[in-house]
């Protein structure tokens, strides 16, 4: 798979900004953060290529000093489509921000422009005075010209700190949030199925540069399977340098991450797992680490049960599906790969599929059930006001209702639905149906008669499930569906 993928309604959203500069002879600027590899570059590299527009495109060099930062910024300037006279760009600015942003201002063009920062927290990492010399420039020079800044970068908490309140740049940027593919796009790139499709994203995580490496038309299975021979695979390396760059040192925060994504989901798991030999890693080193891993690394998601009643204990998983598979399976298969056994590594990859694929995939179905009640796709009688849907469970695990559809979260004041995951490659039964209508009653808030089942399943149903009080069977066509309705919806 090769050229760009998707990203119709965020190609539109940057052209929307562009035509305002255009139009009104002013600059705009734009934060665009998402994670490592989620294809920020190539799409601001595709919106300066459809705008036709003059631009300069500087990234970042980590670890560099502010003397280098600043010489190769004019460097890019000179080099760049925006001077008219590229020789009176200063060739040195002996590590001055301001001085460098001030030859970029006499530099641009009068006609509009792109200028793209990206990697920035590296810059402010580098030199402290950088914001501060960013907003001056914005301020008094930049903002007066036809210029959209795009200013990019993967660390999520320090570009949401960037136009933080506290900030220089407070108020002047748009903030954009760039995700993964959808499984409606990984689908359409691919040539998959909606079954496969979703198969596809859970491996790649919606990340591009593993999509583009993947062969057109081959199922999950197929591509793992080619895959264990190449221990460089973008499958392998990708969330490998992902982990490098994050967590560098083998230090608390590696090793709890690492216990999360070998399955350990409760607070009690995880410190025990992250934990010395003999002794859990105690809760006031675990919490902090936690709370910094899911609200400012992004690296983790949290759930607590939801129903009308607060519940416990929260559960943990791993954000990113394929960094999630990496520290699940395939960073084991691919360490047999290295060591040229080719067969044991698919063996892996082939016995852990199926147990991990039926767990990985609940966010993905809870996802595409919120977007079809709030896009007004589920019957209004029952499902009309759900704006949360998540999962129940009772401290023992028993039992554990992997959907939940609330008025809210995580204590909700009505219960739509309640229902069960059954993604497997046999069809759901009457039995799965029996079984979820026994559980669906424990749940807090849960009517008989007026609260709904669903039953998510990848091959369909044997048998007439509505016998035992299935009112919605969730299917694949349904939940790339989901994604597909909402991305026309957006005008994509």
């Amino acid at each position: 798979m090769t050229g760009f993928i998707g990203r119709q309604a965020e190609l539109a959203l940057l052209g929307k900004r562009l035509a305002h500069v255009t139009a009104s002879g002013e600059g705009r600027a734009v934060a665009l953060r998402g994670r490592w590899q989620a294809g920020k570059s190539r799409l601001v590299q595709e919106v300066c290529d459809r705008s036709g527009v003059p631009y300069l495109y500087v990234t970042a060099v980590k670890g560099a000093s502010p003397a280098q930062a600043v010489d190769d910024f004019l460097r890019e300037l000179r080099s760049s489509s925006l001077p008219d006279k590229p020789e009176l760009v200063p060739a040195h600015g002996g590590g001055d921000w301001g001085e460098a942003l001030r030859a970029l201002a006499a530099a641009l063009p009068s006609r509009p422009s792109i200028v793209v920062l990206d990697e920035l927290p590296w810059l402010s990492e580098q030199d402290k005075s950088f914001d501060g010399a960013l907003q001056t420039a914005w301020d008094r020079l930049l903002s007066r010209r036809p210029v959209l800044l795009l200013l990019l970068g993967s660390d999520l908490h320090m570009m949401e700190r960037l136009t933080a309140y506290d900030r220089p740049f407070f108020g002047r940027a748009d903030n954009l949030v760039l995700g993964p593919l959808n499984p409606a796009e990984v689908g359409g790139a691919l040539g998959l199925d909606d079954a496969d499709a979703l198969d596809a994203h859970l491996v790649t995580g919606g990340l591009p540069g593993i999509v583009r490496a993947w062969p057109h038309g081959t199922p999950a299975p197929g591509f793992l399977h080619a895959e264990c021979a190449d221990p460089a695979s973008p499958v392998f390396s990708v969330p490998e340098s992902s982990l490098a760059s994050e967590f560098p040192a083998p230090d608390q925060s590696r090793r709890v991450l690492e216990a999360v994504g070998s399955g350990d989901r409760t607070h009690a798991n995880i410190a025990a797992s992250a934990g010395g030999h003999d002794s859990p890693l105690p809760s006031g080193a675990l919490s902090p680490i936690l709370r910094r891993l899911t609200h400012d690394k992004r690296v983790l998601t949290m759930t607590e049960p939801l129903s009308v009643k607060p519940g416990k204990p929260a559960l943990y998983h791993v954000a990113d599906s394929n960094l999630r598979l990496y520290l699940a399976m395939t960073r084991a298969a691919q360490e047999q790969a290295r060591r040229g056994r080719e067969d044991a590594a698919r063996r892996l990859v082939e016995r852990r599929w199926s147990s991990w694929r039926g767990r990985a995939v609940e966010p993905l179905i809870r996802e595409s059930l919120l977007l079809a009640a709030l896009d007004g796709k589920l019957p209004d009688d029952t499902y009309g006001d759900v704006e949360a849907v998540g999962g129940w469970w009772n401290r023992r695990f028993d039992p554990e209702l992997d959907l939940v559809g609330a008025d809210r979260a995580p204590v909700a004041r009505r219960i739509a639905f309640v229902g069960s995951v059954k993604w497997h490659d046999t069809p759901a039964t009457r039995a799965h149906a029996e079984e979820l209508a026994a559980a669906a009653p424990q749940v807090p808030g849960f009517q008989p008669g007026r609260t709904g089942l669903v039953l998510a399943t990848r091959q369909g149903t044997a048998g007439d499930v509505s016998a035992s009080g299935v009112s919605l069977v969730w299917q694949p066509h349904d939940v790339v569906g989901a994604w597909r309705d909402s991305r026309t919806r957006m005008g994509a």
